[in-house]
């Protein structure tokens, strides 16, 4: 199977982040969705800081990548939502470690509330392989 293309057009302005404006699929690929995993550590505690809720999010992405026996390669999109400002190099640092090369394409919202009052942050993957 052909694999998953990353590329940003060189018709428009570079990416403000670490994403690719176009992440292309290809036909048969099969599609995994996860729901939005937050910042709940192995005990399902939730920490008050947004920087250990982050920290805490992106072990849970690893370790569904790993349950499904996916790497960064099959992450197409990423969507973040945020309740209040993140520290961009504090997520910067778990995403490069994430994504150590081709960056998937991404969403990022600041939004008033998440599902419980203590959540700030919520990460959903969409994979293919």
């Amino acid at each position: 199977m052909k694999k998953i293309q990353r590329t940003n057009p060189a018709t428009m302005s570079k990416p403000v982040g670490n994403y690719s404006h176009i992440t292309r699929v290809p036909q048969g690929a099969e599609w995994i969705v996860t729901s939005g995993q937050i910042g709940t550590d192995a005990n399902s505690e939730i920490p008050d800081a947004l920087n250990d809720q982050v920290t805490n999010t992106f072990v849970n992405l690893k370790s569904i990548l790993e349950a499904e026996g996916l790497t960064e390669e099959n992450v197409v999109k990423v969507n973040i939502w945020a309740t209040e400002e993140l520290d961009w190099d504090h997520l910067d640092a778990k995403w490069d470690a994430l994504f150590p090369a081709d960056y998937p394409s991404m969403t990022v919202a600041y939004i008033s509330a998440l599902g419980l009052p203590e959540l700030k942050i919520e990460i959903e993957l969409w994979c293919a392989k």
